[in-house]
């Protein structure tokens, strides 16, 4: 079963890496989308991130698609709910018996949860405005 989780908790980096680790692989690339503090010139003070009720499985779905394609193993966490700079958004790690394959998929994986996964995100700046983006 491939671990793929959207939680309003904050991600354990550890245990979705732990998914993708083996004694076959001599790698693992483990990627973190963190909340910044700026974007496009304006400075944030925090981000919402909200779900569809599929998201989850929709993040099921493109780690699956990426194991398949790849043939390597992948993992996901990504979180929903109020996060403060410096927070963890999405964790990502694909795990291979070398680094190119594991950086590769890694990239393939997360362009394809940003795509293709329905969470959307409101930042809040700092001068007070909120705006929802990339929906």
């Amino acid at each position: 079963m491939t671990f793929a989780v959207v939680t309003d908790a904050p991600i354990d980096e550890s245990r979705v890496r732990f998914e993708v680790e083996s004694q076959a692989n001599g790698a693992a690339v483990v990627f973190l989308g963190i909340v910044r503090n700026h974007d496009e010139g304006r400075d944030i003070l925090s981000l919402d991130y909200q779900a569809h009720p599929d998201a989850e499985r929709i993040l099921r779905e493109c780690c699956e698609q990426v194991s398949s394609d790849t043939g390597l193993v992948v993992a996901a966490a990504h979180r929903v709910g109020s996060l403060q700079i410096g927070d963890v958004a999405l964790c990502a790690a694909v795990g291979s018996a070398h680094r190119k394959e594991s950086f590769e998929a890694c990239q393939l994986l997360v362009d394809r949860i940003k795509t293709e996964v329905p969470i959307w995100k409101k930042q809040h700046y700092l001068d007070g405005e909120s705006e929802w983006v990339g929906l």
